[in-house]
């Protein structure tokens, strides 16, 4: 964690990775979510730190040396080494321009870094000048042994020269083949964790997309079992104007406006048979939904403007069968019966408009 003398200069968010110290190549996850990954100047120390907290654990807690170089693996995935800490860090940020943000910083510290260890060189120079005196002698000596060419040997020399120089020849080839063989393990470990991030991103993705078919698959659920229940109490309704029409038969024809009103229960009965097969038939594309929506709040308000209209019809209907036998009597309660059912099956209506406002909001 940083210190009180340490002043921060550049923070950004991004998930922390390890490299897997058994197989130097798997990631491993530092964090869970995304944390604060900062750059700190120790003035007393006079030193650069890159420092990352998750919870109450120091998840990186790296110096910075000039000798460090941050590497870019893909538009939203960097790293770099710390021989300090014998690991390789690794961070992926959400857009590319933070990783460039980070990078840049990252040059621009290493820069700073480097200046100061310059100046604490010429300091520590200062403060002995017995090194300075011997420093341009030994460079002078190491310059002339360098640009010297290597002494000749005579065919009476010794055999040990020859030896030497064998040896040292096998020494520097085996040195080059070294640095070879590690350039192309570098390379190829650093492939290897590239793609390591990129199927971390990929299986994230996957998460969430599922949770979202989940959810989208519970609504269409739940919204067939609605439209079902309205199906049946639809069908109700019908086999109950049938029966009305029935006990009506013998007063119908002697009462226009009461065959006149059953007619027009029919008729609603038979829209709303038309609305729940269109509901029924309705996709799932948000366009569509949206513009059936209006639709559906149109004709909600053509059956209010309907229901009214009815109203005033019975309620004259009413009026002249007060005087009617004992049969048109129970006729016309089982017409106000009718009616009452009619008004729940269009509150039912207007809280289906109400759930499909909100599947389509979601």
């Amino acid at each position: 964690m940083p210190s009180m003398g340490e002043q921060p200069l550049f923070s950004a968010k991004a998930h922390v990775f390890q490299i897997d110290p058994a197989t130097k190549r798997n990631w491993l996850p530092a964090s869970k979510h995304a944390v604060s990954v900062s750059f700190f100047y120790d003035a007393n120390r006079n030193a650069y730190r890159i420092i990352s907290v998750g919870g109450t654990k120091a998840i990186i807690n790296s110096t910075i040396t000039p000798n460090m170089t941050f590497t870019k693996t893909s538009h939203k995935f960097g790293q770099w080494a710390d021989s300090r800490a014998n690991t390789v860090y690794g961070l992926g940020f959400s857009t590319e321009q933070q990783l460039q943000q980070f990078s840049d910083q990252f040059k621009e510290v290493r820069e700073a870094a480097r200046l100061a260890r310059e100046k604490s060189q010429e300091r520590f120079e200062l403060t002995n000048p017995a090194l300075n005196i011997a420093a341009p002698q030994l460079s002078q000596e190491l310059s002339e042994d360098r640009h010297s060419p290597p002494p000749l040997l005579t065919v009476n020399g010794p055999c040990e020269d020859k030896l030497i120089r064998s040896r040292s020849a096998e020494v520097e080839l085996t040195t080059e083949k070294e640095s070879i063989k590690k350039m192309l393990s570098e390379g190829s470990v650093s492939c290897e964790l590239h793609m390591e991030a990129e199927l971390f991103t990929l299986q994230d993705s996957n998460a969430k997309l599922v949770s979202a078919l989940q959810e989208a698959e519970s609504s269409g659920q739940m919204w067939k079992k609605q439209l079902a229940e309205y199906q049946e109490e639809t069908d109700r309704l019908r086999e109950q104007v049938a029966e009305l029409e029935a006990q009506s038969v013998a007063s119908a024809g002697s009462d226009p406006e009461l065959s006149q009103s059953l007619e027009t229960l029919e008729d609603l009965l038979r829209t709303k048979d038309q609305e729940i097969q269109s509901l029924q038939s309705k996709k799932t594309d948000a366009s569509d939904l949206e513009q059936e929506k209006e639709e559906a709040m149109q004709r909600l308000q053509e059956l209010e403007q309907q229901n009214a209209v009815l109203e005033e019809r019975v309620k004259s209907a009413e009026t002249d069968l007060a005087a009617s036998q004992e049969e048109r009597q129970q006729t016309e309660g089982e017409v106000q019966q009718a009616i009452q059912v009619l008004d729940l099956k269009i509150l039912d209506l207007n809280s289906l408009r109400q759930s499909l406002s909100k599947l389509i909001d979601k």
